[in-house]
């Protein structure tokens, strides 16, 4: 019954708008998430960059504000995803993936990166333990989506070596979050 509501309503936003929109639209909306489809080339690049930007800024806070063991978490976050990062530009810099990397993060991280900012000590350790659990579960959803179903045969391929890696982060993120 979900799923057949879900493709009403990805039937519904395709109809209002242009196909390449409707693309877009039921990537940030949830609906390709929720039918397990494979976002755009170009919406799996947005999405793991922006990703990628919020895990090494909220984790700089953490170096800054969180205690010992939410700092190894986020050294190890920061580390990890400037590789991603560096990964993700070279196969756009190079060509193999025809897309533009962001150079500022989407505004729902940008918004939970404003609310993290804002805060200190024990509220500010357990914003970021929960804000690191959900990240790392919609990054786990886009690389697992993208690395089945993706169009680009290198991305795909990269997205499926790299979903492992962030399975590990998500589950230290639910570690720390208990």
């Amino acid at each position: 019954m979900k799923k057949f509501i879900l493709a009403a309503v990805f039937a519904a936003v395709a109809a209002a708008a242009s196909t390449a929109f409707a693309q877009t639209v039921t990537e940030k909306t949830g609906v390709n998430s929720a039918l397990g489809v494979a976002p755009k080339t170009a919406d799996f690049v947005k999405e793991a960059a922006s990703s990628d930007m919020f895990e090494i800024e909220s984790s700089k806070l953490a170096m800054q504000r969180s205690d010992d063991a939410t700092k190894a978490f986020a050294q190890q976050m920061m580390t990890d995803h400037q590789k991603t990062s560096a990964e993700l530009k070279g196969f756009v810099t190079s060509g193999k993936v025809k897309a533009k990397i962001p150079t500022t993060m989407a505004a729902p991280y940008k918004k939970m990166l404003t609310k993290l900012s804002s805060l200190q000590g024990a509220d500010f350790t357990k914003q970021y333990h929960s804000d690191q659990e959900k990240v790392h579960k919609d990054a786990v959803d886009l690389f697992q989506r993208y690395g089945d179903k993706g169009d680009n045969a290198q991305l795909k391929a990269w997205a499926a070596t790299t979903r492992p890696a962030l399975e590990h982060h998500l589950q230290m993120a639910k570690d720390l979050n208990k």
